[in-house]
């Protein structure tokens, strides 16, 4: 894939701020068949420190509602700031993923990047807790990390170079995910299969500094990464 958008943010201060896998890419590709509106509300739900947040509301002419949990909300607004961007486009708000603050039917779309693995695997999140905040006829984009094909019972040694058996829990194939999104009332689902990008957004994340990249390239320099995939989860809420 080319990615076209993403060029624009190979730079220094976008790397210090990723927080896995080049989520701009997998953001680009995700949305490559999903025609957002131009002044559409998104909420981007485990935003981090705020990349893809820039991104959509940059890129595809959003307004982006920056939700996270775990950062902060005045310094993504700095950065936010830095960016050229302003409240009335971009707004960091501190939320829990299953208990968001905000009315019913608000979203155009939720764009989630290399997070909805973390509170989504209960089958009861989807319909009680995410549906109910989209429009009908509005999407939710996800992409997560996962696997070629489950193996948890089996774990290949490369894999436990870096992560614990819990950790992984975390990470599972298309199948599971079929499984659970199927579980909700409500959600078409468009399409969920394996991305292209698997490959390249980690090089760019184990090319960084970080700490955790660090961490992750004992696995992916002994090959692990032939047991791993992003997976994209496309739906609309009927």
């Amino acid at each position: 894939m080319n990615y076209s958008k993403s060029k624009n943010y190979d730079t220094e201060t976008i790397r210090q701020k990723i927080m896995g896998p080049n989520p701009v890419k997998l953001t680009e590709e995700l949305l490559k068949d999903i025609g957002l509106k131009k002044g559409s509300l998104v909420m981007d739900l485990g935003s981090g420190q705020g990349v893809t947040s820039v991104f959509l509301a940059k890129e595809y002419g959003v307004r982006v509602i920056a939700a996270d949990l775990w950062s902060d909300p005045a310094e993504n607004m700095r950065f936010f700031e830095q960016m050229g961007l302003t409240a009335e486009t971009i707004l960091p708000i501190h939320a829990d993923a299953t208990a968001l603050p905000f009315p019913h039917e608000l979203f155009d779309a939720v764009i989630c990047i290399d997070a909805y693995n973390y509170f989504g695997r209960d089958k009861a999140y989807l319909g009680e807790h995410l549906l109910p905040f989209v429009k009908h006829g509005g999407y939710i984009c996800i992409a997560v990390p996962g696997m070629k094909k489950d193996c948890h019972d089996d774990l290949p040694p490369e894999l436990l170079l870096s992560w614990t058996p819990e950790q992984l829990d975390y990470i599972h194939d298309a199948a599971y995910w079929e499984d659970i999104i199927r579980a909700a009332d409500g959600a078409e689902i468009i399409s969920i299969h394996e991305m292209e990008s698997n490959e390249e957004v980690w090089n760019d994340w184990l090319a960084t500094d970080n700490e955790y990249a660090k961490g992750d390239r004992k696995t992916m320099e002994a090959g692990g990464g032939k047991y791993m995939n992003f997976i994209a989860i496309l739906l609309q809420r009927k």
